[in-house]
């Protein structure tokens, strides 16, 4: 098991990061890629969770113990793979996602993408009660907020993003007029085009 990487974040890309650890990089699958910024000045550790199947090896990374926590336990849900489970954990918001689990809340566990009412069910039957020491009072906000000068650049890249995570390109284009009404850094794209796609 591969408990974290520390480095520095060479590449950023909508599906992962490459973190360059002693000349070796990593290819590392997270919630929002666009949340850490390429940087030489910056040594950065990302907690990691070691995805091993017949046909994967892959290392999915997470700002704290916590939410990797909360990764592992979402994969235990059948019906959730690693996709899905970043797609869950890409809004940031923690308290919602463990507070609709608590309240039985299928209609909002079935908001994100492959989600249906029988994963949502099976969620809430499996995570009910288990899930208070992944509360967010335990996971402070360590996003970088970091500017884009071009606009453009910034929302195509979070688009992109969005298909990443799973999101239909029907869902996206619904809420693409109103992002086009603000200036945004891409990471702030991605959180708000998520608070919009959760309502």
């Amino acid at each position: 098991m591969i408990e974290f990487v520390r480095g520095y974040i060479d590449y950023v890309c909508p599906e992962y990061i490459v973190m360059e650890v002693n000349g070796v990089g990593y290819q590392i699958f997270v919630p929002n890629p666009f949340s850490f910024r390429p940087s030489r000045d910056t040594i950065m550790t990302v907690y990691t969770y070691h995805y091993v199947r017949e046909d994967v090896i892959a290392l999915y990374g997470f700002r704290t113990r916590e939410e990797r926590t909360l990764f592992a336990k979402l994969l235990q849900v059948s019906g959730i793979g690693p996709k899905g489970g970043l797609a869950i954990l890409a809004t940031g918001d923690v308290r919602r996602l463990v507070q609709a689990i608590e309240e039985e809340n299928e209609a909002f566990l079935c908001k994100f993408p492959g989600v249906g009412k029988k994963t949502a069910r099976q969620m809430i039957l499996d995570l009910k009660g288990k899930l208070q020491h992944v509360m967010p009072d335990a996971m402070p906000n360590l996003f970088a907020e970091w500017e884009h000068i071009d606009r453009s650049t910034a929302l195509d890249e979070a688009i992109e993003a969005l298909k990443a995570l799973g999101y239909a390109e029907r869902e996206i284009r619904k809420i693409t007029p109103i992002l086009k009404q603000e200036t945004l850094s891409t990471d702030q794209y991605i959180k708000r085009a998520l608070q919009l796609l959760l309502k």
